[in-house]
């Protein structure tokens, strides 16, 4: 399969345990990670419950938004995954049983094969199955929706198919400023360098009890120059000595 050409990326993360406090989301943090890695900017990331009609309007709206979606969850064989059922529904097909996921399933449970197991065979009529060498399991696509497991381990795992089959035009580069000054001391010279360097993304972040800075400014770019020339403007317009680390 020729891999997915993206510029920007949505999540949604499924789940009325996330939503309810039962499980702490994790997944995000690693696919924003990844996608980061592949040049993509992820621009939106929702969570949802389990319910057929929310999911498929979310998949409805962002898969045309965005270059790629990334659904977490609801691929499992209870009766609340229904994301196969939302993401069928959203293109306006049906799901049915792929035959390699049907193989898969018999292969690996046997004689205790029933028809909950045989729920993680189905898939959106019309989608991809991809897959890399050392994971047994492929990952269904439909169109430009990737649907990833839930279970944080396995979405890990989920993510090299991800880097496989997904490009982006370049990958972002980030650096930092840490800084021993709060951030109503170094607006001034951030509005400047923010204006005077369109191009970069600048981002602010205090910490209010880490002993050893009292503020992290992140430049990031696709392009490493001006990420350079971003940050080595904010440092001139800094007091050295509040400078604490630069990496």
């Amino acid at each position: 399969m020729t891999p997915l050409r993206a510029q920007t990326a949505s999540a949604i993360v499924i789940g009325n345990e996330l939503l309810s406090g039962k499980v702490q989301e994790s997944n995000l943090l690693e696919l924003s990670r990844v996608l980061r890695t592949l040049g993509i900017r992820l621009v939106k990331a929702v969570i949802v419950p389990d319910e057929v009609p929310v999911i498929r309007a979310e998949v409805e709206s962002l898969s045309k938004a965005s270059d790629v979606v990334f659904t977490s969850g609801g691929v499992g064989p209870t009766h609340d995954d229904v994301t196969v059922e939302a993401v069928a529904q959203a293109f306006g097909v049906e799901a049915v049983v792929h035959p390699t996921l049907e193989k898969l399933l018999r292969e690996s449970y046997g004689e205790r094969l029933g028809d909950a197991h045989l729920r993680m065979a189905l898939v959106p009529r019309g989608a991809t199955l991809v897959s890399v060498s050392d994971i047994k399991w492929p990952t269904t696509l439909m169109h430009n929706v990737f649907m990833l497991p839930g279970v944080p381990e396995i979405f890990r795992m989920k993510l090299d198919a991800v880097r496989a089959h997904v490009t982006g035009p370049q990958p972002f580069v980030s650096r930092a400023v840490f800084l021993g000054l709060e951030e109503a001391e170094i607006k001034d010279a951030l509005d400047a360098v923010v204006a005077a360097h369109p191009g970069v993304e600048i981002g602010s972040y205090p910490k209010w009890f880490e002993p050893r800075y009292r503020t992290k400014v992140t430049f990031d770019a696709r392009d490493a120059s001006a990420v350079d020339a971003a940050l080595s403007d904010f440092v001139t317009r800094c007091d050295p000595s509040s400078v604490v680390h630069v990496e």
